[in-house]
């Protein structure tokens, strides 16, 4: 059997995912952001990890002179620690247990984050010279932000897909 939030409306699972952004207010659905807002948000979220451990990661290892396949393990795995710990902060700080924390974490972010990493990283792949390029390099920062961008634009409908259904962010943000 279906969840019953299934049967929701899109509307209706923002309101509900939401409800914490009312702060007592009893307004109208109007009041509640709309699916496209909080995807957005969320995907803003995740890129901003992503982008964080990324960066480190491809700078640390262009720093080094690993070779792209090393560079990229290193960006992949701090972006998803980076993601990770951007969506805890707030539920450890409210009080919430660690583990509970990681798990809501693990479960709304990792759809998200692994779409931008294999999209930002495919993209600094074929742009020709990016994997190589010193840090000094324009190329290096251009391809890089163009990658992120990019990979932050397919992973919104994701976002959104999965808000619609209560997943994803949905589940972090029924504990803010």
């Amino acid at each position: 059997m279906p969840s019953p939030s299934l049967d929701l409306s899109d509307k209706e699972i923002v309101m509900q995912a939401h409800a914490h952004h009312d702060h007592g207010h009893h307004g109208s659905a109007a009041a509640a952001p709309s699916l496209n807002r909080t995807a957005f948000s969320a995907t803003v979220h995740c890129l901003t990890g992503c982008a964080i451990g990324e960066v480190l990661g491809m700078v640390i290892g262009t720093a080094l002179g690993w070779g792209a396949g090393t560079t990229i393990a290193l960006a992949v795995v701090l972006a998803f620690l980076f993601g990770y710990a951007l969506t805890m902060l707030p539920l450890l700080r409210s009080a919430m247990a660690f583990s509970t924390a990681a798990g809501l974490a693990f479960a709304s972010d990792t759809a998200s984050i692994t779409l931008m990493e294999i999209v930002d990283n495919a993209i600094m792949l074929v742009i020709p010279g990016a994997m190589d390029a010193p840090l000094s390099s324009p190329l290096f920062w251009s391809s890089l932000a163009i990658a992120l961008v990019i990979a932050g634009a397919f992973a919104f409908p994701l976002n959104r897909w999965l808000i619609a259904r209560g997943r994803g962010h949905a589940l972090v943000h029924a504990h803010h």
